[in-house]
């Protein structure tokens, strides 16, 4: 079931009405359209607990309401559970707080009914709950961003047997022919001859072939925005192998380019009158006789030689090269999506992403679009006083900084060397993956900062 098929155009006099309280305004509903069932409500010791449904009786017997609680009304992606609890019908929004506004109420609707369902054995189609398209919501976008995420949540949910370089690549030439795109990819030993050779150092050692993936859309003469994604489809840590722990979730290592292929979808979709291109540097970061190894020293595409202090530190290393080909198309914005370091888990966890730039209007324009978006940022700064921890003892920098501390700043700081003509530029230090449930946002793969970013870009460039 597509996205579309969530939904109910035009009207529908048989939905059931939704009617979503907070603890506030339960009283003023009791007092209004749900006084004929207040002895019900009471009766249920409905108080408006979050998440908590109660279904209002007919005359006849049949469901003729849904009372559904938000608490303390702090989620404004809350009815998210509805899509996925309710029973199959149709359902239309009667009442809810001002938060939830007809387009996040039908975002939300979507992105509580996603579902990564592949490798189920049962995949017939089954009646569901759908919802009427509130008034006033702007449909064409709402799609277009669910599309997005729904996209890039199934590409992190795969498994690596079969989301690897290749099918990576296949997944971004779809979406560049759906759009009329240009697609061009480098592959092997020719990032060797076209000199990208940290991406080829870090993707030599697994059976399938690294590759630099890099899509353009739109009128040259636009606006330049140039979007970076880091593609590890499978990170073994190489000869510094990761615990089989740290390994369990390592699908997910690719969700840099999953939430960059996301962006551009909806990007091209709304038809952003910008120059628009994406590259990403796919590899699976293996262990064999042929894989980089500690010690090794790497020339870079931009000329600067890197230490490899660990061969787990290998996303900067493919991005460094990304980068510097990005840069030097002296993009109006360049933005890097990568899940880099475990740092930044430890200093903003996994709802908040850490994002890095020293343009201040872009920082405020992403955190006031974040919080608008329920699709929350953090900056983080790019202190120059860890340099120093990024230099090498043989080679120009390190992968490896000299330090325990500040890991996803100076591995911002270490990205942040391979751009030097783009006019702006933020990297965002994302896990792509919910560590728990939450409405509309379930255990998994997830498109973290893509709609805040989008709405960004949207209010720009539009």
């Amino acid at each position: 079931m597509g996205v579309r098929d969530l939904f109910v155009d035009g009207a529908v006099p048989d939905a059931v009405p939704i009617f979503a309280v907070s603890r506030s305004t339960l009283d003023d509903g009791l007092r209004g359209a749900l006084e004929r069932w207040s002895s019900w409500i009471k009766a249920a010791e409905f108080t408006a607990q979050a998440g908590r449904v109660l279904l209002l009786p007919g005359s006849d017997g049949n469901v003729a309401g849904v009372l559904f609680g938000l608490g303390a009304d702090e989620d404004p992606l809350a009815t998210a559970t509805l899509s996925a609890t309710l029973a199959a019908g149709n359902y239309r929004l009667e009442s809810a707080p001002p938060a939830h506004t007809p387009d996040r109420v039908a975002l939300a609707w979507a992105m509580g009914a996603y579902a990564f369902r592949r490798y189920k054995g049962d995949q017939k189609q089954s009646e569901r709950a759908r919802l009427a398209w509130p008034e006033g919501a702007d449909q064409a976008n709402v799609l277009r961003v669910a599309d997005g995420l729904f996209l890039a949540r199934d590409l992190v949910n795969t498994p690596s047997n079969d989301m690897g370089p290749l099918e990576l690549e296949k997944a971004a030439a779809e979406i560049a022919n759906f759009y009329g795109a240009s697609i061009k990819v480098i592959v092997g030993d020719d990032l060797i001859a076209k000199n990208y050779p940290m991406i080829y150092a870090v993707g030599r050692g697994s059976s399938r072939a690294p590759r630099l993936i890099d899509v353009s859309w739109g009128d040259s003469a636009n606006p330049r925005v140039t979007l970076v994604g880091k593609g590890v489809c499978f990170d073994s840590g190489g000869l510094d192998l990761k615990p089989s722990s740290a390994m369990a979730t390592m699908k997910k290592d690719m969700g840099g380019s999953a939430a960059v292929l996301g962006l551009a979808h909806m990007i091209m979709d709304a038809k952003l009158p910008v120059a628009l291109r994406v590259l990403i540097p796919a590899v699976e970061n293996s262990v064999s006789g042929d894989a980089y190894r500690p010690g090794d020293v790497i020339k870079s595409r931009k000329g600067l030689t890197v230490e490899v202090g660990n061969t787990d530190a290998e996303g900067r290393l493919v991005l460094a090269d990304a980068l510097a080909e990005a840069d030097s198309g002296s993009p109006d914005l360049l933005l890097c999506m990568a899940t880099l370091t475990g740092a930044a888990r430890v200093a903003t966890g996994f709802d908040l992403p850490p994002f890095f730039t020293n343009d201040d209007d872009l920082a405020n324009d992403i955190m006031r679009h974040g919080a608008a978006e329920t699709d929350p940022l953090w900056r983080l700064p790019l202190w120059r006083g860890y340099r120093g921890l990024i230099e090498g003892k043989v080679a120009d920098l390190t992968n490896n900084p000299d330090s325990a501390y500040a890991g996803a700043i100076t591995a911002a700081l270490f990205l942040e060397r391979f751009v030097d003509k783009a006019k702006s530029f933020a990297h965002f230090d994302i896990a792509a993956w919910n560590d728990r449930a939450k409405p509309g946002r379930p255990l998994g793969g997830e498109a973290q900062s893509i709609r805040a970013l989008f709405a960004m870009l949207r209010a720009r460039y539009s």
